[in-house]
């Protein structure tokens, strides 16, 4: 039996799940702006409660290592670090645009189109990849000024589906018959429970001293313009 707890920190939505072998059996999660710092070892220990678990009983600690929000991916990354050096577990980061698109495609069995997951990464920019209906990257994860001509080949003949905080922005851009853009919430760390366990069998862990989250673009300090 692999139990694992998982870390999902990329968005506004601060998430964390209880997995054993592949299947959750706890969840907390909220969405909330700048809720990460404050609550998320909350939420770890309200998981743990939860699924009646001891810390010692974990076998390996996953996170969501980006890309998605700077701050919030320090204060998940470092959160997770911190847990397995304490307890000697293993660590496993899993892609979170790849998270995203595994939840849709739990969720839609079905489905037989392509998966665009999008985060926001303000203005018109987007932290985005294209999966196929077996989730397998048709596009690889990459940053993308999105405008009328973004995801033509794509669309041409298939039925897209765009999830997540920064497709709904780009709806009134994309227009297209074969776009569908999708509200509900994919940034949640109980899809990452069969991804943190297929890892988990593979012996794919991180090396924790080392390991940083995948930013994707480097990190721009900007001061607030003053008042006049």
């Amino acid at each position: 039996m692999s139990i694992i707890l998982q870390i999902e920190t990329a968005t506004p939505v601060c998430s964390v799940a209880i997995s054993v072998d592949g299947e959750t059996v706890a969840l907390k999660e909220e969405k909330a702006p700048n809720i990460h710092a404050a609550s998320l070892t909350l939420f770890i220990e309200e998981a743990m409660k939860m699924a009646n678990l001891s810390y010692a009983q974990l076998d390996a600690v996953a996170v969501s290592k980006g890309p998605g929000s700077y701050t919030g991916l320090r204060i998940g990354v470092s959160t997770a670090k911190g847990l397995c050096f304490a307890l000697e577990k293993p660590l496993i980061a899993i892609n979170t645009l790849k998270m995203m698109a595994n939840g849709y495609l739990l969720q839609h069995a079905n489905f037989g189109g392509l998966v665009c997951p999008m985060i926001d990464a303000r203005r018109m920019e987007v932290f985005t990849a294209v999966f196929d209906h077996h989730l397998e990257e048709v596009e690889h994860t990459h940053a993308k000024i999105v405008d009328d001509k973004s995801f033509v080949l794509e669309l041409q003949n298939n039925y897209v589906s765009f999830i997540g905080d920064g497709a709904e922005k780009c709806r009134s851009v994309i227009d297209d018959p074969n776009a569908h853009f999708i509200s509900e919430n994919y940034n949640s760390a109980t899809f990452m429970s069969n991804l943190a366990y297929t890892a988990f069998q593979a012996n794919e862990f991180e090396d924790v001293a080392y390991f940083e989250p995948f930013y994707l673009k480097d990190f721009v300090f900007t001061t607030p313009k003053k008042k006049v």
